[in-house]
């Protein structure tokens, strides 16, 4: 059963977070906010709802859209782009949160997570003074069968299963400049027709490029 606290939610966002928690994934992905999943899946559903609301509230400067959650990032905190170690920091792509309630630790293991990616588009938005909701084109977490602290690409069909979900979260920040963070991201974009620009995906030696491209346009 969902979250009794959902029901209080805005209704779109209320429907995405209730769809999210009942499809399906394939034995090599991780459906973090499953409702037939462990404890954490109930925090890391608020945890969304928090950053989803607070974004409609907040009317972020831009819309990031990714290509899947890491391991060590969203598949935690249920948030793209963050990780456990910038909740415990206060930071998240929306700025600090200075009053009201909190994200969330989920606490799967005793671990801390920190995600290269998240701290990377954190560092720079502050540096900007630029606040963003954050989506993946795949929202699900997709990783090595068998081995799921780890990642790897989405499937065309995977992409797929994402597009409605992804086509919401643009409505729901309609009139918001959207960026794709690397061709994955892009290509689903495009693929349903909202208009965005291409930056390069911070990971694996793509930081300065990602931070050029986005001052450039700042």
């Amino acid at each position: 059963m969902i979250d009794a606290q959902l029901k209080t939610l805005t209704p779109p966002v209320a429907a995405l977070i209730a769809d999210l928690a009942t499809l399906p994934a394939p034995a090599d992905a991780v459906n973090m906010y499953a409702s037939d999943g462990p404890p954490g899946n109930g925090a890391r559903r608020r945890n969304l709802a928090l950053a989803l609301e607070t974004a409609l509230a907040r009317r972020p400067d831009l819309l990031l859209i990714g290509e899947a959650p890491g391991y060590n990032g969203a598949r935690r905190t249920g948030v793209p782009f963050t990780s456990e170690r910038l909740l415990l920091e206060g930071r998240w792509p929306l700025g600090r949160l200075e009053a009201g309630p909190n994200l969330a630790l989920a606490r799967d293991d005793e671990r801390i997570s920190a995600e290269p990616t998240a701290t990377i588009v954190c560092r720079e938005l502050a540096a900007l003074g630029l606040t963003a909701a954050g989506w993946n084109a795949y929202p699900f977490h997709p990783h090595r069968p068998g081995v799921e602290r780890s990642n790897r690409p989405p499937r065309a069909s995977e992409i797929a299963l994402g597009l409605p979900l992804l086509a919401r979260v643009c409505a729901l920040f309609s009139g918001v400049p959207v960026v794709a963070l690397g061709r994955v991201a892009a290509g689903a974009l495009t693929t349903l027709g909202v208009p965005h620009r291409r930056l390069r995906h911070p990971a694996q030696g793509g930081a300065r490029q990602f931070a050029a491209g986005l001052r450039a346009d700042a």
